[in-house]
């Protein structure tokens, strides 16, 4: 039992940093090398559709308001992101995802779903259900911190 933990235990660290490094990677060769793997995740977190504001994506990516409006900042003069203002209260102001920023959450979310579902080919429906709960109990542990 020791030696499958240790196993799991290592087959997380690489994958956890393998995906970085992918993400890196694949970030340099594409059009959208003008990013960060940060940046790119900050994309993701302000979403197609939702307008969410700089304080509801900071706690999304669990970060602080300032580290998220500078990146912000940094997406908005890229061209990946913009600012609108509220419609019913103009104090509010939310993130939008400009048509650049739009094309690559779409290929930030292929990405993922083609690692899924390279991930969990050739699964049968209890191996399924076991991944399923194992993944609930790590987001749960790295949720509470």
């Amino acid at each position: 039992m020791k030696r499958l933990y240790k196993e799991i235990n290592d087959a997380l660290y690489n994958t956890y940093y393998g995906i970085n490094r992918i993400e890196e990677e694949e970030l340099k060769k594409s059009r959208f090398k003008d990013l960060t793997v940060k940046e790119m995740h900050a994309i993701d977190a302000i979403t197609m559709y939702d307008h969410l504001t700089v304080s509801q994506v900071a706690e999304k990516l669990h970060l602080s308001r300032a580290t998220v409006t500078s990146t912000v900042d940094r997406l908005v003069r890229k061209g990946y992101a913009e600012r609108i203002r509220d419609k019913k209260d103009r104090r509010v102001v939310r993130l939008a995802l400009t048509d650049k920023g739009r094309v690559l959450c779409r290929a930030y979310h292929a990405y993922h779903n083609m690692m899924v579902k390279s991930f969990l080919q050739n699964m049968n429906d209890d191996d399924l259900q076991t991944i399923y709960h194992a993944f609930k109990n790590l987001e749960e542990f790295v949720n509470s911190h």
